[in-house]
Order: C-alpha cells, then structure tokens, then sequence
C-alpha cells in the first residue's frame, strides 16, 4: 500500500564510543575544569556534524529493546536503522529509477550531485564535518536534531537540561511548528532545495505531506507524552496543517521568481496525468470547469482545502479573510499564464496570517467535541474536497485517519466499525492516482459522514 536492512549497530559503536570517552575524560576533570573546557570548545569550534553512530552505543540510543525507567526510550537509533525509510534515502540514490533520472537530467552519479543529496543525506558543507561523519547514513540523526558535535557529550550528563542543548546547536523539534518547518524542508521544499516539475518528470515522485501521518510511518521513535495530554495527536495534525500551509504561501512566493514560470509542480498533477476513459465516463467532463477554462490546468489547493475547516473552527474572521486571498491566488494560477506579481501578493497575504495561527492552534486545548466536530466538517464538505483532486483527497483521507485514531484511543464512536470501513473505503480509492475519481471519492466520504452521524 502507498501510504504504509538493519544498520549493524555494532559496526557504529567505535565513533560513538569515542566521543562518549573523550567527554568521559573531560568529566573527571572536575566541574570547574568541565565548565572552563565546554566554554573552551563552544567558542573554538564551529559546529560539526558527527554522523549517526554517535547516537548509536547501548547506553544512549542504540538499545535494542525500549527502556521504561528513563525519560526516552534509548532504542532511537534501533528504529530508525531498522524501520524508518529516511535511514534508507541515500541508499536510495543508487537505484535504477535513480540512476535514469540524473541521465535525463543531465546530472552527474545522484550520489553525487547537489540537486540530489541536500535532502537524501546531511549534506554539510566539509568544514563542518567531524572525522566520523559518513554521508551514506542518509537522512539521520542530524538532519533533525543539527550539528551535534558540541551538545552530543554534555547532554548525556545529570542535570543537562534541553535548553542548554540548544544553546549548543541542538534544533528544538520538541517544538511542533519547528518539527514540522524542518520535515517540510524537504517534503515541501524551500527556494533553495526543491523538486520541480523537471524533475517529476524525469521520475522523481510528487511532494505531498501530513505531520501526523508521516509520524506515525516512520514510525515515531520518540515517546508521545499522551499520558499528559490525551489529544496531542489532533494537536500535531492541526499545527502541521497551519505550518504546511504557510510554508506552501512561501514556497509559491519563492517560485515566481525563477526564471522559469509557471512552476508546473504547483498545478494538478492529475488534472494532465490521468487515465483516458471515454467522454462519456469522464467525471472530470461531467464536473466541469468553473473557474478556469477548459484544458488550463489547476493549481493544487490540497495544502488549503482540509485546513480551511480548522481555520472555520478556530477563527471565522481569518478563515475569511485566507477564503478571499486563496480565491484570488487560485483563479490567477488556475490562468494559462499566471501574473507572477499577483500570485506572489496573494501567497505573501496569506503566509502573513499563518505564522501566529499556526502558534496559536499550537496552544489551543483539544479535545473529544472539537476532534469529532472536525471529523464532520471535513467529510461534510465531501463534494468541494473531492472535486478538487486527488492530492486534495489524500489530504482529506489522512486527516480523517488521524483525528479518528487519536479519537478512538480516548473514547469510543457508536459506528466504531463503520468508520473503520468508511476510512479503508478512503484510501481504496487513491491506490491509482491516475484512476482517481472524484465522484467516486466524494461518496465514499458521505458515508464515513454518515457513519459519524
């Protein structure tokens, strides 16, 4: 299913176990010359990246079992290695698909080239690369957590609190807007790392994203205090959906100026990519084209169409205020030759509101009414989701997994079975993207609604 080669830790315990001894040395110095030596090396050395096996002894992340007595589990490194695909991502670089896509592009080895490795790798520039550091662990420890170099010793120690770590570099992903700013890097893109429509074209597969879906795949390695807060989950799934809404404002701002416009990766995919069926059987035909003229593709709002019924519920006046904004950005890239200066006003409208929004749903309490009030808005407005696109779809249907998730873990719906049913129903009709059809997916989501109901 779409939406579902163990590192031998022994090999990577040498470099963990060397800067465990050296900082071991350092603390039996004493705390006076302990203090005096971190301040030493925090002002000498520029950050550096140390590589996965610095994480990877028994002790610290590379237990084999999870350890219920301390604060984390200590087999962070276990997992990863052994169950999350980003462990696999420069491995990746050396397949066939891999391989013909750099030849039609005209790149060198993907192993190799920029364009490939800024986000299938740590991709640090030399100087910040320690002696142990192997670009061939792929996306590890270090793309999330940063440079470890200086905090990796120190915060091992008793009494080292998470702030001094970030102090020293460690990026703060207990944060769920900067989590979900840093997957989006690579799972959106930025001005500077990205995947156009060159490369879909060449093979790459398209970008889509949701926080606590992609969590939960990976799958977590980390422990979610749900002890303390029951409906963190529909928290992460919400403040992914401001963040990746922002985050999507900026990037499309970025795009207009580049030299080549329109970016066709920021369209329907599927409105071009589909299967050919007869005229008759259309549902794309039979739907229409309001708004646009026929054989312009669409722009992609998969990013804005879910999230609008949170904003609905936190918020009416933005909610109105981003509806008016996306209006005009939409019939302006849904043009055949959008203006780029209007695109890029709307996109900024809209970023600017979501920064704080996204902060604020961060804060907001969540519990069973809301989780539930969401379910329905979401697949109550079944036919404006579902005639926007498969990618839209997919939005809708991850969603609708998460929040029913998180719900059933705390309580119980009447039609528990039903939804269960209605959910798969969902995802069914998203195996072939190409096959996707609107009418089809739209029903399927009444009768999850109903289902609720």
């Amino acid at each position: 299913m779409r939406f579902a080669n163990i590192h031998k830790i022994s090999d990577a315990l040498a470099p963990a176990c060397t800067w465990a001894l050296v900082w071991a040395a350092v603390l039996a110095a004493g705390p006076a010359k302990t203090a005096n030596a971190q301040a030493a090396s925090t002002s000498a050395q520029v950050p550096q990246y140390v590589g996965a096996g610095g994480c990877s002894a028994p002790a610290c992340h590379g237990s084999v079992r999870p350890m219920t007595q301390t604060s984390i589990w200590q087999n962070e490194y276990s997992i990863w290695g052994t169950q999350d695909k980003h462990s696999h991502a420069y491995e990746s670089l050396g397949n066939p698909v891999a391989v013909r896509m750099v030849k039609i592009l005209g790149l060198p080895a993907a192993n190799s080239a920029q364009e490939c490795l800024e986000c299938h790798a740590v991709d640090a520039p030399p100087a910040a690369r320690a002696k142990t550091f192997d670009m061939t662990d792929g996306v590890s420890c270090e793309n999330c957590h940063g440079p470890a170099s200086q905090w990796l010793g120190p915060h091992t120690t008793a009494g080292w609190t998470h702030e001094q770590s970030l102090q020293l570099g460690m990026y703060d992903t207990r944060d769920i807007v900067l989590r979900t700013s840093r997957c989006l890097e690579c799972h959106l893109g930025t001005k500077d790392k990205y995947v156009d429509h060159e490369m879909l074209a060449a093979g790459h597969p398209d970008l889509y994203f949701e926080l606590d879906s992609f969590e939960a795949t990976m799958p977590r390695h980390w422990k979610q205090p749900l002890d303390a807060d029951p409906w963190r989950d529909v928290r992460d799934w919400a403040t992914g959906q401001a963040v990746q809404f922002s985050a999507e404002m900026k990037y499309l701002g970025d795009l207009t100026e580049r030299d080549a416009w329109p970016e066709y990766s920021q369209l329907d995919c599927f409105a071009c990519h589909h299967d050919l069926v007869k005229t008759e059987d259309s549902w794309r035909q039979q739907r229409g084209y309001t708004g646009r003229r026929a054989g312009n593709a669409p722009w992609n709002p998969s990013r804005y169409v879910v999230f609008r019924q949170l904003a609905r519920e936190v918020d009416a006046a933005l909610a109105a205020r981003l509806d008016d904004s996306l209006g005009n950005l939409q019939a302006e890239m849904n043009r055949l030759q959008p203006d780029r200066g209007k695109v890029a006003g709307s996109a900024s409208e809209a970023a600017s509101e979501l920064d704080d929004f996204a902060k604020r749903i961060e804060g907001l309490s969540y519990e069973q009414t809301m989780t539930v009030k969401l379910m329905r808005d979401i697949s109550g407005d079944a036919d404006e989701i579902s005639m926007s696109g498969e990618r839209s779809a997919e939005q809708a249907a991850m969603a609708l997994n998460s929040l029913f998730l998180c719900y059933s873990r705390n309580s119980k719906l009447a039609d528990d079975a039903d939804l269960r049913t209605a959910i798969a129903g969902l995802y069914q009709q998203l195996q072939n993207p190409s096959a996707y059809n609107g009418f089809l997916f739209a029903a399927q989501l009444h009768k999850f609604n109903a289902a609720l109901r």
